[in-house]
């Protein structure tokens, strides 16, 4: 069959007459620009091609509701990133609710007005791409969304601050002997060796991206570090000089709003945490309930 013929395909075996079928095909084709591919064959088409055919024999049936399930896995990156803002823009325009399933984080943040996270089948949480990134509710969401994922570092608190090597941060009251600390490679900054509350490392790797770089270190002073918490992501702009080998003092960038979380262990489960931000207490997981964290009054 050509790609008219496939497009509609489904509308003649409804019974649509042959000249509403051409019609409703050849709108889809405009919108999807595959007017000029109507009369090929598939083994002619690109992989591109061949997925906006997919969707075009979804559209000219017009649905009430899209299921996508990883339309994008068996695509090349670049042509992966044109496509999902092709999908994104079509979304818009018909305004038709659409259910997307991928296992790519970039995708259900770029895409997604809401996102369930599911682990083995048990939802973890289910927010907004903003939400999920700033506030999420365990360490499996904390890891899951976002490239390089969050740095989980594990410190012991002893006077109400978490304190490790030389790194310094107020828990709240009542919490755990342990703690994780969650930070984001975008919350660190880069001091000067005598900065209070800073933390010595050594550069191990720099990922240069053009636009930006990625650093992996590890703290010079490794007691109290365990060995699942001791590399660190920064992300530094595209002019930084750092090479493997340099040593660096960074600290936690207070200035940025939820730049970190602190979440304790709870005692039902190791992937069940109770989640801080600063020094309040906002939420805590029942063992028996995955949800997101609720928000301090007055929070927006």
């Amino acid at each position: 069959m050509t790609v008219a013929q496939n497009m509609g395909f489904a509308l003649r075996n409804a019974g649509m007459s042959r000249a509403d079928t051409r019609q409703r095909v050849l709108e889809v084709a405009s919108m999807l620009e595959l007017t000029e591919l109507l009369d090929r064959k598939p083994s002619k088409l690109s992989g591109g091609q061949r997925q906006r055919v997919a969707m075009g024999r979804a559209i000219v049936r017009r649905p009430r509701v899209f299921c996508m399930d990883e339309p994008l896995s068996n695509l090349d990156a670049k042509l992966r990133v044109s496509t999902r803002s092709h999908i994104s823009g079509l979304q818009r325009q018909l305004g038709t609710t659409t259910v997307y399933v991928t296992h790519d984080h970039v995708e259900a943040m770029t895409m997604g007005h809401r996102v369930a996270v599911l682990k083995d089948g048990v939802l973890q949480q289910v927010d907004t791409p903003r939400e999920l990134y700033d506030n999420p509710v365990n360490t499996f969401v904390a890891t899951f969304i976002g490239a390089p994922a969050m740095n989980l570092i594990e410190a012991s608190v002893a006077d109400g601050v978490a304190r490790l090597s030389g790194l310094v941060i107020p828990v709240p009251r009542g919490a755990a002997d342990r703690v994780l600390i969650g930070v984001r490679p975008e919350s660190w900054d880069v001091v000067g060796g005598d900065a209070a509350a800073s933390l010595g490392v050594r550069v191990e790797q720099v990922e240069e991206l053009g636009f930006e770089s990625f650093i992996y270190a590890t703290p010079v002073a490794q007691d109290g570090w365990s060995s699942r918490t001791r590399r660190i992501v920064i992300r530094s702009d595209r002019h930084t000089t750092v090479g493997a080998g340099d040593s660096l003092s960074i600290a936690r960038r207070i200035r940025r709003k939820c730049a970190s979380s602190i979440v304790e262990p709870s005692r039902a489960s190791v992937e069940q945490y109770r989640c801080y931000r600063g020094p309040d207490v906002i939420g805590q997981q029942p063992p028996e309930v995955l949800a997101r964290c609720p928000r301090r009054p007055g929070r927006r």
